[in-house]
Parts: C-alpha cells; sequence; structure tokens
C-alpha cells in the first residue's frame, strides 16, 4: 500500500493481469514509483482531452496514428495531462513500438510499457482499481486510528495540545494550530519518528518564525508543500473559519494520509473551539497550557523563553515571579474564562511589569509569571498583582455572594532555571491554602507546611493522626454547644497567650479557661505541653484534607 495514496506504476506491473501480459518497460524505467491514481484504456486520438492525471492508460495502439510525428502529439498531449504511464498491448497495431513513440516518451518523462500477450484490459481494470480502493481503505484506517486517539486524549481531560502532538508525531513533522487572522495559538512537535528514520531534532517555534517569515515575504499564503486545514466554527473569519491547522513539509512534505488525519482531527479541535467559544479564551489557554508544560517539566527552561516570546512576554533580564490564582471550587462556566483572561490583564496592566497570564479550566487556576527588574521589588508587586486578580475576577461576574475569594499564591522570584519548579510550587500551595483564612496573598515559602500536609491527603495515616489528635472534639461539635474546636484553634493561633484569646472571642476570662479545661479533660492531655501544641497545630491545619 503507498502511504501517498494509490499504487505505484511498479506495483501495477506487479499484479497477475499486467504480469501475464509479460510487460516490458522501454521508456522511463526509472520513474516506475509515479503512483497510478486511476486505469482508463481507450483507442481514440484525442484520448488525453478525457483524462485528468494519475493515470494508467491501456491501449492497443490504434489511436496512436500512423505517422512518427502523430505518435509524438500523442504521447505530448498524455505527458501535459500529467498521466502516470502508458501500456501499449502489441498485436493489434503494432509489432514492436515505433522508435518515434519511444524516443518520445523519454523526453516527455513518460513511462512506456509494452505488452508482448494479449490481456484482459477489464480484469487489468479491476485488479488495479482493487488494488487503489484497498490502498484507499488501509489510509482511512490510519487516520480513523490518529482520530481515535485524538479522541481519547480529549475524553481524557486533554485539549488541542494533546491532539497537536498526536497528529505531529503520525505527520513526522510540526503541527500548528493558527487563528483565521495568522496568529499562533498551538505548536506541537514530532516526538516519535518512523523506525529508521532520524530523529527530528527541530524547535517547532523556530519553525513556525520561518514560516511566518516566508508568508509574510510571499504575501500570499504558506509554500505549497505545507497542508492547511480549516476548523470550522463560527468564528470571525472568513466563512466562518476559527482557526486553522497547518503542517508545512520540514523532515518531508505532508503526504495525503496526513491530511486525512488532519481533517478527522480538525473536526475534533472544532468542538473544543466551541467549548471554548472566544478565541482569546483559546489564547489564554494555550498560554495556560505553555506555563503547566513549563510547570509539569515538559518544556525545558532552555527552551522556554523563545516559547514565551513567541507567546507575547519579553521579561527582560530580571527575575521571574511565579503566581497562581485558584478560584472557589465551585465551576466556571466556559465562556467566562474568556472574560475573566481579558479583565484580568486588563487589571494587570496598571502594574507596570511584563506579563504572561494563561488560564486552566480544568484545575480552575489562573497561572502568570511576571517580569521584575529586581528581586526586592517582590512584595510590592505581589500587592498590586493581588488587587488586580481579584478586581478581574470580580469583574467577570466570579465573585458571587456566598462563594470563598479566590486564593492568590505568589512564589519565589528567580530565572527561567526555576521558573518551572516555581508554577508548580505555586499552583500546589494554591491547592493547599484553600479554606485558609482569607488574605490577599499568601506567600509560598510560608505555608510549607500546609502543602506538607496536602500532599498527605491521600494517606491513611493522616486521617488516624486526625482522628486521634482532636477526635473527641470533633465529636463533641457534632453534638454539643458550644464549639469547641474554634477556641482551641484561636488559642493556638495566639501561641497559648490567653489574654489575646478571650478578645478576639469575645469572652470574659473565666469563660475560656472553662473552655481549655473542657478540651483538655475531653483530649486528655496538657495543653501547655509543647508536644502536644505541636500536634495539636498540625492536626488543626491537616482537618481541611481529611474527612
Amino acid at each position: 500500500m503507498d502511504e501517498q495514496g494509490g499504487i505505484t506504476v511498479r506495483r501495477a506491473l506487479e499484479l497477475p493481469g499486467l504480469r501475464s501480459g509479460l510487460p516490458e518497460v522501454v521508456a522511463c524505467g526509472d520513474r516506475l514509483e509515479r503512483r497510478v491514481r486511476w486505469v482508463h484504456a481507450g483507442e481514440v486520438p484525442n484520448i488525453a482531452s478525457l483524462l485528468k492525471g494519475g493515470e494508467l492508460l491501456l491501449t492497443t495502439g490504434l489511436g496512436l496514428g500512423t505517422r512518427p510525428a502523430e505518435q509524438r502529439a500523442f504521447v505530448h498531449r498524455l505527458a501535459e495531462r500529467g498521466i502516470a504511464a502508458l501500456v501499449v498491448e502489441l498485436g493489434s497495431r503494432f509489432d514492436r513500438l515505433p522508435a518515434a513513440l519511444v524516443e518520445a516518451a523519454t523526453a516527455a518523462g513518460l513511462p512506456l510499457v509494452q505488452l508482448r500477450r494479449e490481456v484482459a484490459f477489464v480484469s487489468v481494470t479491476e485488479e488495479v482499481h482493487t488494488e487503489i480502493v484497498n490502498g484507499h481503505y488501509a489510509l482511512l484506517r490510519q487516520a480513523d486510528e490518529v482520530h481515535r486517539r485524538c479522541t481519547e486524549a480529549l475524553l481524557d481531560g486533554g485539549g488541542a495540545p494533546q491532539v497537536l502532538r498526536i497528529l505531529a508525531d503520525f505527520a513526522g513533522n510540526p503541527v500548528f494550530l493558527e487563528t483565521a487572522d495568522g496568529r499562533l495559538l498551538y505548536a506541537a512537535g514530532a516526538g516519535e519518528t518512523p523506525a529508521g528514520a532520524e530523529p527530528l531534532r527541530v524547535d517547532p517555534l523556530q519553525v513556525w518564525e520561518g514560516l511566518r517569515g516566508q508568508r509574510t515575504a510571499r504575501a500570499a499564503g504558506p509554500p505549497a508543500d505545507t497542508v492547511l486545514v480549516d476548523v470550522a466554527g463560527g468564528g470571525q473569519g472568513a466563512g466562518g473559519v476559527r482557526a486553522r491547522l497547518v503542517l508545512p513539509a520540514v523532515a518531508g512534505p505532508p503526504l495525503p494520509v496526513h491530511r486525512m488525519a488532519a481533517e478527522r482531527a480538525a473536526g475534533l479541535l472544532a468542538v473544543v473551539l466551541m467549548q471554548a467559544r472566544q478565541e482569546d479564551e483559546l489564547a489564554a489557554r494555550g498560554r495556560g497550557d505553555f506555563l503547566t508544560d513549563l510547570a509539569e517539566g515538559r518544556v525545558g527552561y532552555a527552551d522556554a523563553p523563545a516559547q514565551a516570546k513567541v507567546l507575547g512576554f519579553r521579561p527582560g533580564e530580571g527575575p521571574l515571579l511565579p503566581v497562581v490564582m485558584r478560584l472557589a471550587a465551585e465551576p466556571v462556566p466556559s465562556g467566562n474564562w474568556a472574560v475573566l483572561a481579558r479583565a484580568v490583564l486588563e487589571e494587570l496592566a496598571s502594574v507596570g511589569v511584563p506579563v504572561l497570564l494563561g488560564v486552566r479550566p480544568v484545575e480552575g487556576r489562573v497561572p502568570l509569571l511576571l517580569g521584575l527588574r529586581q528581586e526586592s521589588e517582590r512584595t510590592a508587586v505581589a500587592d498590586r498583582v493581588a488587587v488586580a486578580l481579584r478586581a478581574g475576577v470580580a469583574r467577570a461576574g466570579l465573585e458571587r455572594g456566598g462563594m470563598r475569594p479566590p486564593v492568590v499564591v505568589v512564589g519565589v522570584p528567580g530565572g527561567w532555571a526555576v521558573a518551572g519548579a516555581g508554577l508548580r510550587h505555586a499552583g500546589e500551595t494554591a491547592a493547599a491554602a484553600q479554606g485558609l483564612p482569607d488574605r490577599p496573598w499568601y506567600d509560598a515559602r510560608r505555608l510549607d507546611i500546609d502543602l506538607l500536609l496536602w500532599r498527605l491527603r491521600e494517606h491513611p495515616d493522616l486521617a488516624a493522626f486526625v482522628d486521634r489528635a482532636i477526635g473527641p472534639l470533633r465529636a463533641h461539635d457534632r453534638s454539643s454547644r458550644p464549639a469547641l474546636l474554634p477556641t482551641l484553634e484561636t488559642y493556638l493561633a495566639h501561641a497559648g497567650r490567653k489574654a489575646e484569646t478571650a478578645r478576639e472571642l469575645r469572652l470574659n476570662r473565666q469563660t475560656l479557661y472553662n473552655r481549655l479545661a473542657r478540651i483538655a479533660e475531653l483530649l486528655g492531655t496538657d495543653l501547655d505541653d509543647p508536644q502536644t501544641v505541636l500536634a495539636l497545630s498540625l492536626a488543626l491545619r491537616a482537618r481541611r484534607h481529611t474527612p
């Protein structure tokens, strides 16, 4: 089966029908890898006018003419049509092919074959067409397999980047998703190569920059060997085109099967874009995917600056500040992410530093990287960023009554080498900070204990530890009043200072003493013991992560 569709002339000559005619290639034997799109049989002089190109033409020679000039003109017209090969059966018109015919075919680069035995042209047609149809079916199965893998990736929670990676691996070339007006949304390089092939060591973003330069210079679209597939979705582009898949020729020209796979992938991406609803949200998701890939180590720090530059982030030489905002647990409607991203970016414009902001709807997160001039700016910039983030959430209508305010965690500044780890740390800390008393922003460095307890949330020992430490108090508070856990929590937060505890709880001293005595009695412990205080403090922090 030919991966480019159809079969080769060489393969057609190997099939039983033509092989039984003892075929002999008399011209252009080096061009037998041409693809046969169809088979046609005819005996009229003007047969070329009936052909479209790619045909294997079968004839007995009755329409070739008797004079050399007629035979040369016949071959010339066939070559202009772009047929795959000319097969002439000897006997009816010629005992041997005329020299003029062979010379014309050689000059035109047209494979010429003579058959020494009579064959049933209808049998040849059936065999070749069956082979072609089977080949197309095999290509369809390959494209359908890519479609199946892309569908599974989406069902598993993936998005456009995963679809592009699968398609890039299949095509062996980079794949890009651009907006209708040519802005890059996603890029994927080929992570896998066919057996025996050299790995493709090309940065897809460098390819994109080169491709964009070519298109600018040509002012007439991409090179001819680049495949473009429209992704429909009712966008602002002409004809309702929301985006386009771009498959350039890097390791080799894209094959028809790659276009078939891209067309199937485009259908899935259209669904993704319709879910995203707005290109602003799609672009924000793309930036969020990049920041997440950086945090999870899928983008190396050496490649990150170039990718960030393509996404519009040029931070300068100063340190990078990772920040993550996590929204409340309630799901955010899809279309609101575009509103949120736009509102937050507008608010952040007043902060005065370069910002790369993305959204991650699956996790309910908004990751950011900010470019500082110097590390001493961290606190001042964090204050302004936290205000801008909350203002953006309010403008997007996501701060409804009863909802907890968003959690903003500011990480540790540093260079590109540590930016990924900083984003990961801030993201995990934002999850661990859910349920803590509200603050404008949290310093990731001061929540390491909460982060450690959050990481242990699935371990049964953590729940057992909480139950041993404060289980009697939890049981008491479920059935009796006043609740004692808030008293213990406030007492420990004030490091055992009873006057400050009573003032915050608005209790008189004796009432507080009675409650503390009751807590000590229920727990069977001494609240003045340092080890007890440590265990109770940890248990109170850990209870947010246990049933």
